[in-house]
């Protein structure tokens, strides 16, 4: 199993749901083969850990981090100029399949808005948009689903340049320094998730500096008993934040980009 496979499996077996299911199945079998107490209590922590990922407060501790990290990284990007604008997949929830009549919008949709932002602003005179999709028939790649988007933001073709290869961060990078070469890029993609394509994209010797958007933690004020309900925002906030620090902490693929 190669490093990216592993840790795909790793961010799923300890984030939630995989993290509970984990938790259940594995107290099941020590009750079957007798160690009931020990059984007992692998269950019941898989649940308060869950439990715990829920709550607001704890999201946020796991948030904040990397989101600290891209407002750093954001304020040493110089305002200007660029060969283009990268936008990383994530702003779509599934491909394109033919004749569905809309995008279907995610989260990360603030990717592709952001990066019209700043095609406007002249930070650059093109968008990349970099994303495939896995072999399915009868789909269209998420960059063209994202150029759907941009051309309602009233980005024209001739601006856009699809890059439909890459299916993860590492392959983004990889397809889009074949394009660019050495030339300077303004990288978009959810703050979250700018600390380790920031990452990738040293090793990948692309030229990019950050400008990271969808922000998730929460940073205005809440009544305490809100904050401290469960909430399944939290527990997605959760999820994405610790499936980021597990890549960070864990990944080793150094010099694993060299075209």
């Amino acid at each position: 199993m190669d490093s990216f496979l592993t840790l795909k499996f790793l961010s799923q077996l300890v984030t939630p749901p995989g993290l509970l299911a984990f938790a259940l199945v594995t107290g099941a079998v020590l009750v079957l083969i007798g160690l009931r107490r020990l059984g007992r209590f692998v269950a019941t922590m898989g649940i308060v850990q869950i439990v715990l990922l829920s709550l607001a407060p704890v999201a946020d501790a796991l948030m904040v981090p990397l989101e600290n990290e891209a407002r750093r990284m954001a304020a040493q990007a110089p305002a200007c100029c660029y060969d283009s604008i990268v936008v990383l997949g994530g702003a779509v929830k599934r491909p394109l399949p033919p004749g569905r009549p809309d995008v279907d919008l995610s989260d990360g949709a603030d990717r592709v808005w952001h990066a019209a932002r700043l095609l406007k602003m002249n930070v650059a005179p093109r968008i990349i948009l970099a994303s495939g999709s896995p072999d399915a028939p009868g789909e269209l790649s998420e960059a063209v689903a994202m150029r759907v988007f941009l051309r309602d933001l009233g980005v024209p073709d001739d601006r856009i340049v699809l890059e439909s290869k890459s299916l993860n961060t590492i392959e983004n990078i990889r397809e889009v320094r074949r394009i660019v070469g050495d030339q300077r890029v303004a990288l978009v993609t959810s703050a979250y998730h700018m600390p380790r394509a920031m990452h990738l994209a040293r090793i990948g010797r692309l030229n990019a500096s950050a400008f990271p958007t969808d922000w998730q933690a929460v940073s205005e004020d809440r009544a305490p008993w809100i904050a401290w309900l469960p909430s399944i925002d939290s527990i997605l906030t959760s999820w994405m934040a610790l499936k980021e620090h597990i890549a960070l902490n864990l990944d080793v693929r150094e010099g694993g980009l060299r075209p």
